[in-house]
């Protein structure tokens, strides 16, 4: 399997149309949430039923042959791609949160940011040792949260597939891997 594989490249050159206006809806936003940054808002994609409806089915349709057990959303747009996915696939959703926002018991999984670290977390016995689990998220930039996402899950003994992203920054078009796990991505951030 390719590393990160964009579906232009799966199709020879040919690129989807489907992701023309996925990429087309997302909106950019300068300098937010600081100067330099140019910030890629998914908020417009989601007012487009058809594009929102069309990025779910081309993750569907990855994973639809795959035996997926489980797909984990990381907070917070992870969130909005991760349950219909799931649903789709027959799957349960596993959110994986920010610290304090799960009742209960939970396992969390801290890792390093740019300004400071972060932690993610999830239910205890959200997932049962050999089930295998997507990681969906909406942007790849570092491969941080990504990162903690996965050592979260196979610490509690999931295969981890894949990462999906919507989403990547170029240094991801030619490929990554994460903790050896590979990472698809949909369309490549615009700027």
């Amino acid at each position: 399997m390719k590393e990160v594989v964009m579906l232009e490249e799966e199709n020879g050159g040919v690129v989807d149309p489907r992701l023309q206006a996925i990429k087309a809806a997302i909106r950019v936003v300068p300098h937010f949430p600081k100067p330099g940054i140019m910030f890629n808002d998914i908020t417009t994609m989601l007012l487009r039923p058809k594009v929102f409806k069309d990025a779910v089915e081309i993750f569907v349709d990855r994973y639809r042959d795959l035996s997926i057990s489980a797909v984990a959303g990381v907070e917070a747009r992870g969130f909005i791609f991760g349950p219909p996915i799931a649903l789709a696939l027959g799957a349960k959703f596993i959110p994986l949160r920010k610290p304090k926002k799960l009742p209960g018991e939970v396992i969390s999984e801290s890792y390093v940011l740019e300004y400071g670290t972060d932690s993610l977390e999830m239910h205890v016995g959200a997932v049962q040792p050999g089930e295998r689990v997507i990681i969906i998220d909406d942007l790849v930039a570092t491969g941080g949260t990504l990162c903690a996402a996965i050592n979260l899950l196979e610490r509690v003994g999931a295969d981890v597939v894949e990462c999906a992203c919507l989403i990547g920054l170029p240094k991801f078009k030619g490929g990554c891997w994460l903790n050896g796990k590979p990472v698809y991505v949909l369309v490549d951030c615009r700027h």
